[in-house]
């Protein structure tokens, strides 16, 4: 029997932009065994028995831009160091498939690369522990291709706090506010997935240009500090900003977060010396499988968040990093599948198409017009 829902998702997805804020494969690229940072090596354009990510599912899942995190690890040595080797890696990945990648840098590269046939390929920092405390090293990075920057990650900065880790500044230091500005001033979005509470409220005073949550839910459903709380979510239409929800299990379901619970920290991060691969299926052994949520309790996400800021505030970060996802969230081939449960709930068209890419578009195109 055909699925009519899946029939319209589709069709949405091909006249209007999918744009998903957050990917992680840059990194999985550089700790592959066998390509060890080599995009070539990794066999992009050939669809893979393993991962989330590849050329083949993302034109399957009707993709139209992928912002890829280059990600650098809360206590990295040289962050800096660390940024340039992922932006470096994300630019030769760009070269390798020429054929489905289109380097972007403005929002118009979005319709772009669609009416060449290709994906709009952007460059993001996660943690801003990559400008190690100098402004004009966001100069820098965005005359390489950033457009965006996750403010920081699972640990804090001696700018910003971050949501899993204790505070120095209670939220932004007065040079936290320096670095939104700059970015403002850049045209870089700000991005506040990762930020406290405080930091969040701060965030939304500070910049002149919306923000984003690139790759967070809500808080009111699964109650995770990386989550949105209902007095941001508050706050979120008036900034303009969006919070684009993500696919992380402890970030969807509570029962998931509970379980997980016994191998995290008091914030909710996994501490060092953990391996998950080795303690997750000793777990599942002990107390049963880990219940790592679903695409309808995501769509419940989604639901709630369109019912607290708007339809014009929300958007997907889906966060894609290699590791298990949930039922129906298991690779970059699923976006359609989200579409159709929605329409399944009765969302109208509008909103679906806003959901997809027009938001995000919006807002990038406010961050371009607020640059100087």
């Amino acid at each position: 029997m055909t699925d009519n829902a899946l029939r319209q998702a589709h069709e949405i997805l091909t006249a209007s932009p999918l744009i998903d804020a957050h990917n992680d494969l840059p990194y999985v690229i550089r700790i592959d065994r066998q390509a060890q940072g080599d995009p070539a090596l990794y066999r992009l354009d050939e669809r893979r028995n393993s991962g989330d990510t590849d050329i083949p599912r993302l034109r399957e899942g009707r993709v139209a831009a992928q912002f890829w995190a280059a990600f650098v690890p809360p206590k990295e040595p040289q962050p800096a160091s660390y940024a340039l080797q992922q932006i470096a890696l994300i630019r030769r990945m760009n070269a390798a498939y020429p054929q489905a990648f289109l380097p972007g840098l403005r929002a118009a590269d979005v319709s772009r690369a669609k009416r060449a046939g290709k994906i709009a390929s952007f460059i993001t920092i996660e943690n801003g522990a990559a400008i190690e405390n100098r402004l004009d090293s966001l100069n820098a990075y965005y005359d390489l291709g950033v457009r965006l920057m996750t403010l920081c990650h699972n640990s804090t900065l001696d700018w910003v706090d971050s949501a899993t880790d204790a505070p120095r500044s209670n939220g932004l230091s007065d040079f936290g506010r320096a670095v939104i500005a700059r970015m403002n001033d850049l045209g870089m979005i700000v991005d506040c997935a990762h930020v406290s509470d405080q930091a969040m409220h701060q965030a939304l005073d500070a910049s002149r240009a919306p923000i984003v949550f690139s790759h967070s839910n809500a808080r009111a459903l699964c109650d995770h500090r990386r989550n949105v709380p209902d007095d941001v979510l508050a706050r979120v239409a008036e900034n303009g900003a969006l919070v684009m929800a993500t696919f992380v299990p402890d970030f969807i379901c509570q029962r998931s977060k509970d379980w997980m619970a016994a191998l995290k920290d008091a914030w909710g991060k996994t501490p060092d010396g953990i391996d998950p691969d080795i303690l997750v299926p000793a777990r599942e052994k002990e107390i049963g499988a880990w219940p790592r949520g679903s695409l309808n309790q995501y769509c419940d996400h989604l639901d709630y968040l369109r019912a607290r800021v708007g339809a014009d505030h929300i958007g997907i970060g889906s966060d894609f990093f290699g590791g298990p996802q949930g039922e129906g969230l298991k690779d970059v081939a699923c976006f359609p599948h989200i579409f159709a449960e929605l329409i399944r709930r009765g969302w109208p068209k509008a909103d679906l198409k806003k959901l997809a890419g027009q938001n995000f578009l919006r807002v990038f195109r406010a961050v371009e017009k607020a640059a100087r």
